[in-house]
């Protein structure tokens, strides 16, 4: 504005003929209009602050307010409990939690926990309940599951799959697409299966992968009844074979792909693993990309998932004072 006035000021004094009260009236006219325009954006500026101090607050009530169960899509990399710890610092972040208004209320913490644990190397369908929601993942865990498992013949390893160390290594070249199908039938329906020592039971309260990684000597748990409601191969590449797996809960596909390479007389390991179906969520329709893990998407979600449940577990709508406490599982 100075800059301009300045320029006003040289061009009248290059003229000495012109009058200067019509410039004058000019310059006073075009200061008035620029106060007002400075003033209008600065009532602009402030009303969108003091928007911004009151959405936060209104997206903490939100946050905290919902309640039901829906899916993310987890990536490969991240354990189960971090990618949890992820989407729940998303969402505080978002709301602008923990600030001093809030964490004065020691009561509203976040409630959020996942329905079924879905190893590090694999990818899919993640159950989560936020809320009230946390109380139907119980229902989740025992639910049915469904994977698409790519397995290794030739190769044995400590974990059961790509991650860990080869502890073996057998023959493949004989195995037939009809030597897999013809075993497959011994594997479905109610069948017993010896969970893998890297997993997520517990001995004395600690994991048996956390006891394994400390090098402890672990005995491997006894076999336990579990269920195979479809199982089939995908297609067969030596050495890669690719199975769809309906399963139930307790079930390992890590288990399940080492057996079927001893029953070959070989050995093999679990190369990829995507599950596509949790219960009545899929990859497809239902899972959440991180880019979709706001407050907004996620009550939508919510919303739309709520018809999937059966009606004796699905929430009731929550009080505004029910949807005040908060917990990390």
């Amino acid at each position: 504005m100075a800059a301009a006035e300045a320029a006003v000021v040289s061009s009248s004094s290059l003229k000495p003929d012109t009058t200067p009260v019509p410039e004058s009236a000019g310059m006073a006219a075009a200061t008035a209009a620029t106060s007002s325009a400075m003033a209008a954006a600065a009532a602009v500026a402030a009303r969108t602050g003091s928007e911004a101090r009151v959405s936060k607050p209104a997206l903490a009530t939100k946050l905290l307010s919902l309640s039901g169960v829906f899916a993310v899509h987890k990536p490969k990399g991240p354990t189960s409990a971090e990618l949890l710890n992820r989407l729940k610092e998303k969402l505080l972040a978002e709301a602008g939690m923990p600030s001093p208004e809030w964490t004065k209320r020691k009561k509203q913490t976040l409630k959020i926990g996942h329905g079924g644990t879905l190893d590090s190397a694999a990818r899919g369908v993640l159950v989560v309940g936020i809320g009230r929601g946390t109380k139907l993942l119980t229902s989740m865990l025992s639910g049915s599951k469904r994977y698409i498992a790519t397995g290794e013949l030739g190769k044995a390893t400590d974990t059961l799959d790509s991650t860990g160390k080869v502890t073996e290594e057998k023959p493949y070249d004989k195995i037939t697409q009809e030597d897999i199908e013809g075993i497959l039938q011994k594997f479905t329906g109610n069948i017993m299966q010896v969970p893998p020592l890297y997993s997520a039971l517990k001995k004395d309260g600690q994991r048996l992968s956390t006891l394994m990684k400390r090098g402890e000597v672990v005995e491997a748990k006894p076999a336990r009844p579990v269920t195979v409601y479809s199982l089939s191969l995908q297609k067969f590449q030596p050495p890669f074979f690719t199975l769809d797996v309906e399963c139930g809960g307790g079930f390992y596909i890590r288990s399940l792909v080492s057996d079927i390479g001893k029953e070959l007389s070989s050995c093999a390991n679990v190369l990829e693993l995507t599950r596509t179906k949790q219960g009545p969520f899929t990859l497809e329709e239902h899972a959440l990309p991180e880019d979709k893990w706001t407050i907004d998407d996620i009550a939508q979600s919510l919303e739309q998932c709520s018809s999937l449940l059966p009606a004796e577990t699905a929430l009731k709508k929550s009080k505004p004072e029910e949807s005040n406490e908060q917990v990390l599982s």
